[in-house]
């Protein structure tokens, strides 16, 4: 009876010594982890950030249904920026203050990123799988950032190239939002066009809520524009694509990044954006749909929400699979540290993506393809890949 009580004793205090430890370390407790996210659900970029969510939390109901990450389970708390700063920031102090979340995931925007490194660094709070290819998504401290993708530089670089060769084209034009996103893109076309071989010869920026681009477009005409690049937001760019086709510009070869890559681009009816190219780091999920991975997921999702899922859906299911793949590794007795440290030793085959992932100590960028895709039938075919 004795060694009873003692041994119910010591499983009793080691319990308590599991909590008190799991007390310490932000967004675990003994019987949850909690995963943060600020993302447009109605904003500019909505029709990214929507479906997104929805991927992750597809995989992440899966999880918990089996019984969650080691004893677990994982609750995603999700803030809408609206593709707007001050949203964004009320978004990040809720999460990391009230919340007290233990990472964040595929969080939408590049200045809405940059902003909450400045809140999310101090804590050493993990960023993983933003919904941004920016470059800058892996800036100083690069300890507790990790992106899954080839960044906006090297797909713009990339997709000028591609058309340079491709048409002969001799002039690179750019339209863009004057953010740190539109920017990045900016440069990577001058790269590109200095790659090319080509001359880079004007640019037109624009508000998130403009909706007019015929003087714009004039503009580049007046140029000399053969590849126009865009970072813009999505209405945004089907709107430049149908407008060019209405004024004539059958010459001027448009190109987005992943920021346009989008199922409901290649799916405006009437072929507004036939011909629309875009350079992204991932492969489209319905020109894969007959192969086991893709296929099995669009079933699941068709399953849980009564609709199609289309490429975010995806990226946000992936990037869910991720962190429980970084939290199971990490252990029971988890923190960011040991997140962060588990999610260094990830290296495998993403079928649902099509891309190989791996990660380590220097290397915190999960892939470094590019694929160009352009739409064809209501549909993204892929064209060239390196």
């Amino acid at each position: 009876m004795k060694s009873l009580v003692k041994n119910t004793a010591l499983a009793a205090g080691v319990a308590a010594v599991a909590s008190v430890a799991s007390a310490d370390v932000q967004g675990v407790s003994d019987t949850e982890i909690v995963i943060g996210s600020v993302n447009d659900l109605s904003g500019i970029f909505a029709a990214v950030g929507v479906p997104a969510v929805k991927g992750s939390n597809l995989y992440f109901d899966k999880v918990n249904a089996a019984g969650g990450v080691h004893g677990r389970t994982i609750r995603y708390v999700v803030e809408d920026n609206g593709y707007q700063m001050p949203r964004a920031m009320q978004g990040y102090n809720k999460l990391l203050n009230r919340d007290k979340v233990f990472a964040m995931l595929g969080s939408l925007g590049t200045p809405m990123n940059l902003a909450g490194f400045k809140l999310l660094d101090p804590k050493g709070i993990p960023n993983i799988a933003p919904l941004s290819a920016a470059r800058q998504m892996l800036q100083d401290p690069m300890h507790n950032k990790f992106t899954s993708f080839s960044s906006y530089y090297d797909q713009a670089q990339v997709g000028v190239k591609y058309l340079a060769g491709k048409y002969g084209s001799q002039a690179v034009c750019s339209m863009y939002l004057p953010t740190d996103f539109g920017k990045e893109i900016l440069e990577g076309s001058h790269a590109g066009a200095e790659a090319a071989g080509i001359k880079f010869v004007a640019e037109t920026t624009h508000k998130p809520d403009e909706s007019d681009f015929v003087g714009s477009l004039s503009k580049l005409k007046e140029a000399g524009c053969d590849i126009v690049t865009m970072a813009v937001g999505v209405r945004q760019a089907i709107t430049i694509v149908g407008t060019a086709k209405k004024m004539g510009l059958a010459d001027m070869k448009f190109l987005g990044t992943s920021a346009s890559f989008l199922t409901v681009v290649a799916k405006v009816p009437g072929g507004i954006t036939e011909g629309y190219y875009a350079a992204a780091s991932w492969q489209d999920l319905w020109a894969r749909a007959d192969e086991p991975a893709p296929k099995a997921f669009i079933e699941e999702y068709n399953a849980k929400y009564g609709e199609n899922p289309v490429g975010f859906s995806m990226l946000g299911y992936a990037s869910a699979e991720q962190v429980v793949k970084a939290l199971e590794i990490a252990g029971r007795d988890v923190d960011q540290e040991k997140f962060i440290a588990a999610m260094e030793t990830l290296d495998y085959q993403d079928d649902l993506v099509g891309n190989h992932m791996t990660y380590g100590p220097d290397d915190h960028q999960g892939a470094d393809s590019v694929y160009v895709s352009v739409v064809e039938g209501g549909a993204w075919k892929k064209v060239h890949e390196e």
